[in-house]
């Protein structure tokens, strides 16, 4: 009763303020992939302009309360991109996490009724914008405005950059571009930062380049090559740049790795395929939780440490962390120390035990995600049986009723959520402990993004060739 009338007042609300969202019109027609390519790209480079240009009246803070979130949310530090696509993934996150838990009820069959969801979900978007823009502004740059109109200033700066982000976003999801405006930021800012890996010449602390190409030439030039496999204080390497590829070469193996059951169509005659259940079923998101939810027991646990035991000399407090007083955003000790990664291999050699427990913690939290994440973002094998008959089709040998087809599908999907959770949870924690170009957390993002450009673009060749073919694939 209490969903229905959540989901009643909802729509009332979605009603009432449809007609004054600014909205992006859809194209009337189908645009050419040519053309969708163009808009994406002119997306891309609008959001790549803002993150160079600087946040009016911004002072460098402290620390870097956001830099855990930096590649997931596609964000610069003192830019117009300081939040980036922060306030749109956590109103999404969380109005899927209602629905996939029944708190919201909306029938997805229904255009109309997807229409509200969307409408809702930005009515969210724009709530989050306006509370985390103004909490984020005081709270780190406050303290070092010198007049209240710069703080007023920075505030609409953030909001107003946020806005143009929901949008460009959206433009691309309309149909003027191609996939997610979202996952072309975070993709284009991981390679950015594994481009800056590979080749930057500016100098770095060991008297040479950042850039691992670069500094090889220099290192060549000077007759000295003993430092190009390792470098000290996690500086790009050979050792890093073998290892970036090794993961990546693991993540795409593992990308293709499924299980095919057969399915034939009801309404389209002679029509058979395959319904694959991939090994790495719950995607990035379970590593995204748990990578959210670790940094903020760390900001947490560094805002107890500032105010209740500067100088590490409470037991109950070192308990959970422990900080350097000399720099405050590294821990040294407590609970805190062992959910955060020893970054580099010299750094992990010092204390192994912090190594593996750190790779532990991330395996078993990002299991837990996973599970989780299956049963409400939709993905459950009753979910996945009801989706399959609502497109019409079924397994051969099977009644077209939801109990057998669930009861097969629960034959594999928990399986592969505890295997693929394990699998991510690893690469995820031996990335960061080892340091791989780009970071653990973005080089998963990357490679699924990547994947899905490419289905997607499979999926446009096959709607030019066989249009009926192509829209059942994309129904599904």
């Amino acid at each position: 009763m209490a969903e229905g009338t959540i989901t009643n007042l909802i729509r009332k609300v979605v009603f009432k303020a449809e007609p004054y969202i600014p909205q992006v019109p859809k194209p009337k027609k189908k645009i050419p992939l040519q053309t969708r390519l163009l808009w994406s790209g002119l997306a891309l480079l609008i959001y790549m302009v803002m993150g160079q240009t600087p946040l009016f009246g911004a002072t460098a803070p402290e620390f870097d309360f956001l830099q855990f979130a930096r590649v997931i949310f596609a964000s610069q530090q003192g830019t117009l991109v300081e939040l980036g696509i922060g306030p749109i993934v956590t109103a999404g996150l969380l109005m899927q996490l209602l629905r996939g838990s029944d708190i919201l009820k909306f029938d997805f069959k229904k255009p109309e009724e997807r229409g509200i969801f969307q409408t809702a979900t930005k009515l969210v978007t724009y709530i989050v914008i306006i509370a985390e823009t103004i909490v984020y502004a005081i709270a780190v740059y406050g303290p070092g405005v010198s007049e209240p109109y710069i703080l007023y200033v920075m505030i609409g700066q953030l909001m107003a950059a946020s806005i143009i982000i929901m949008f460009l976003d959206e433009l691309v999801q309309k149909g003027w571009g191609l996939g997610s405006g979202i996952s072309l930021f975070i993709m284009a800012g991981v390679a950015q930062q594994i481009l800056w890996s590979l080749f930057s010449p500016l100098p770095a602390g060991d008297g040479g380049t950042i850039g691992i190409v670069p500094y090889i030439g220099q290192s060549l030039m000077n007759g000295d090559i003993s430092n190009v496999l390792f470098r000290a204080n996690q500086l790009p390497s050979i050792f890093g740049f073998f290892l970036t590829a090794g993961i990546l070469l693991i993540l795409v193996f593992t990308q293709g790795m499924k299980i095919e059951i057969p399915i034939v169509s009801t309404k389209y005659r002679g029509f058979s395929a395959v319904y694959p259940i991939k090994l790495m079923y719950v995607s990035n998101i379970p590593v995204i939780l748990a990578s959210a939810l670790t940094a903020n027991a760390v900001f947490l646990g560094q805002m107890f440490w500032a105010n209740f035991n500067p100088r590490n000399n409470n037991a109950f407090m070192n308990i959970i962390g422990q900080f350097d007083p000399t720099s405050p955003s590294t821990p040294i000790g407590g609970i805190i120390y062992y959910i955060t990664p020893p970054r580099g291999l010299a750094i992990a050699a010092l204390d192994p035990t912090r190594a593996i427990g750190y790779m532990l913690f991330m395996v078993g939290i990002v299991v837990v995600f996973g599970r989780l994440w299956v049963e409400l973002g939709g993905l459950s094998s009753k979910t996945a049986a009801q989706n399959l008959l609502d497109a019409d089709v079924q397994i051969p040998g099977f009644r077209r009723s939801n109990a057998p087809v669930e009861a097969l599908l629960a034959k594999y999907i928990p399986s592969v959520t505890i295997i693929g959770s394990i699998i991510l949870g690893l690469l995820a924690g031996v990335s960061d402990v080892l340091g791989v170009f780009g970071s653990g957390i973005g080089i998963l993002l990357m490679v699924d993004i990547l994947i899905n450009y490419y289905t997607q673009l499979v999926r446009e060749q096959v709607e030019v060739v066989m249009p009926r073919l192509g829209a059942l694939l994309g129904r599904k």
